[in-house]
Parts: C-alpha cells; sequence; structure tokens
C-alpha cells in the first residue's frame, strides 16, 4: 500500500452531514493538495457538502477567510494553536499577531473562534502560561463577537475546564477532536458543550474515547476529520479529507446502536446549532 495515497471514496450517507473542523491548506509530506473546490466536491458527493475551515495561526487564518469568502459551503474558524502561542510570545510577535487575528474573527465568513485551548503534550511547563493568556483571550473573543468557541485539549482536561470555569463561556462551545474519558465528557456536557469526535474513535486502543461516545446524548454530537490528521480505520496512516467523515459516522452508528440516517440528521442539526445556523 501506499501510504500517501488517498483512501478511497466510502459509500455515501443517506443524510448529509457536516466536517465541523478540517485544515484544507494542509498536506502530509508525499501527499498532493486537494484544492477547496476539489475537497468539497469529494466530500460533497458522499454527503458532506458543508465544512468548517479552521485557520489556526496567522497565514492560515487568513487564508481561512479567504476561502471561505469565495466557495460555497466552506466557512471559517480563525485562532492561534495552544503551541502557536508560546512560540509568538517568546520572539515577542503575539500582540501584534493576536491584534490581526481579532480583526480577521470579526468577518462575517468566519463562525468560530479556535482552534484554541491547552496542549499539555507538545508545550511544556515554561510555554503554558503564555498559551493559558492565549487562550483566555481567545474565550474573551468568542463572546464578544457572539462566536462559537472551539477548544483544542490535548493531555490538559482539567486545567482546560478550570479556565473555561473562571472565564464563563461563550453560549456555544465546541470540544473539538474530544479525547477525554466517559467520565470527562459528562463534565463538559454538564457545561453544555458540544463533543466533536474523529477518526480517532475508530482506532483499536480507543475504547475509553468509545465509552465517552455512548454517554453523549444525540443532541451533543459532531463529527469531524481533523484533515489531513485522524484518518480514520482502516486507513489510518493515509492522509484524511472530508470524504471521509462517513467511515467515521458508520462506525459511531454502529457502536451507539443509532439508525445511521437518524444519526445523520441529529449531527447535522446540532452542527447548525454549534455554528450559529445554516450555511
Amino acid at each position: 500500500m501506499n501510504a500517501s495515497a488517498r483512501p478511497p471514496a466510502p459509500e455515501p450517507l443517506p443524510h448529509p452531514v457536516v466536517d465541523n473542523h478540517c485544515h484544507l491548506e494542509m498536506t502530509l509530506e508525499g501527499t498532493d493538495p486537494l484544492l477547496p473546490e476539489a475537497a468539497l466536491a469529494a466530500s460533497a458527493a458522499v454527503g458532506v457538502p458543508r465544512i468548517v475551515q479552521i485557520g489556526c495561526e496567522l497565514e492560515s487564518a487568513r487564508w481561512s477567510v479567504a476561502v471561505a469568502a469565495q466557495v460555497d459551503g466552506i466557512v471559517a474558524g480563525v485562532a492561534l494553536h495552544p503551541n502557536e502561542a508560546p512560540r509568538l510570545a517568546g520572539r515577542g510577535a503575539f500582540e501584534d499577531t493576536w491584534a490581526e487575528i481579532e480583526r480577521l474573527a470579526a468577518d462575517p465568513h468566519v463562525r468560530a473562534v479556535g482552534e484554541t485551548g491547552l496542549d499539555h503534550f507538545r508545550t511544556g511547563e515554561d510555554g503554558r502560561a503564555d498559551q493559558e493568556h492565549s487562550f483566555r483571550l481567545h474565550i474573551d473573543l468568542a463572546k464578544r463577537l457572539g462566536k462559537t468557541l472551539v477548544i483544542h485539549d490535548r493531555d490538559a482536561h482539567d486545567d482546560v475546564l478550570r479556565v473555561m470555569d473562571d472565564e464563563g463561556a461563550p453560549e456555544r462551545v465546541v470540544m473539538h477532536c474530544f479525547s477525554g474519558d466517559a467520565d470527562f465528557a459528562r463534565a463538559c456536557l454538564e457545561r453544555g458543550y458540544w463533543l466533536s469526535f474523529a477518526g480517532t474513535v475508530t482506532f483499536k486502543n480507543a475504547a475509553e474515547l468509545r465509552e465517552a461516545l455512548l454517554v453523549t446524548p444525540r443532541d451533543r454530537l459532531l463529527v469531524e476529520t481533523d484533515a489531513p490528521f485522524l484518518t480514520p480505520a482502516p486507513h489510518r496512516g493515509r492522509p484524511n479529507a472530508s470524504y471521509l467523515v462517513p467511515v467515521t459516522l458508520r462506525l459511531m452508528a454502529e457502536h451507539r446502536g443509532d439508525d445511521l440516517e437518524v444519526l445523520c440528521r441529529a449531527v447535522e442539526a446540532n452542527t447548525f446549532d454549534a455554528f450559529g445556523g445554516v450555511w
């Protein structure tokens, strides 16, 4: 198998859903890029006609807003990634960069502030104060603009909830690529957050994540790719794209015992609720 080759298209879904988290500007090494129009056409052909394109550093945020303005079916989220914040702070560039993110976030094609949050896997103790400061700024921005907050949480569950509780959550919060167990899922659900599941839920070693899937009410479920990363099994290791959402969603329906069309309809409605309406 050619690890850089894109997986085949799956069987189309019985009802459309949204890929609520994708990085169309990124490609894996050795993989030909998919232009936004081509990526959307491929996903629409299998029942994924809408994408939330996430730009989480300045250039990708600018690109995301431009693409959302040009391509029907795509809206944007913009932010400084948790791992980007300490890098910028370290070279004295955070404040100027943040001012530009604030400006971009106000664009009407932007539905979300994110992905923001905390990452204790890639950022060590020396960068965590800058990361938390950035997270707090993003929470405030989402509240001021009335936009969805999209949270990146890697090995930082307790601290993410601590900061959110300190600041007070915006009206709409999405836990991107949910990575916790059932107890953490319950803690997020008690706060009214939506939980977005990616291809990781299909991995053999993800039993705790599938337990979290089971305790999540149908009206709080979202699906995403985080493409080009986190490709669902059986294609793990190959490039991900929005057209592979049906692989993840079928596993979700099977594991939960849900009718696939019923789950698709719920996920579509949830995504519009979570991101401020239909586009």
